[in-house]
């Protein structure tokens, strides 16, 4: 079901964890429906200098917020808030369709944690 690029992502997570004095964090899903994602980030001079996640669903969810977490570390917040799901899909290259819509929520989560550093 999975290709070997999700699988590693979801056995071996990247930046998973938490930062205990982050500058943002963000949060999306439904706990009721399964997949949730929280994001901590750590800003310095623009940029995300640190990143962590929360994940808790199916393996593609743990997958896409693996990925993701290392898709804008050292970015600037401008190029963090820009990933797309489609980037994170590409990236790991490919998700199941039906974990497309419901797994890939890091880039929404990202996005909540940039506009909680900025005070949105």
């Amino acid at each position: 079901m999975y290709n070997p690029t999700v699988l590693d992502h979801f056995k071996n997570p990247r930046n998973a964890g938490e930062i205990k004095d982050a500058d943002g964090i963000g949060m999306v899903g439904n706990p009721a429906c399964g997949d949730v994602m929280k994001m901590y980030i750590k800003v310095k001079d623009n940029c995300i200098a640190e990143i962590k996640h929360k994940t808790f669903g199916c393996g593609a969810a743990i997958a896409c917020s693996s990925k993701a977490t290392e898709m804008v570390m050292g970015k600037s917040i401008d190029e963090a808030k820009s990933l797309t799901r489609d980037d994170v899909t590409k990236a790991l290259d490919g998700l199941p369709p039906e974990k497309v819509s419901c797994s890939n929520m890091a880039p929404d989560a990202i996005r909540a944690a940039i506009d909680n550093y900025l005070g949105k």
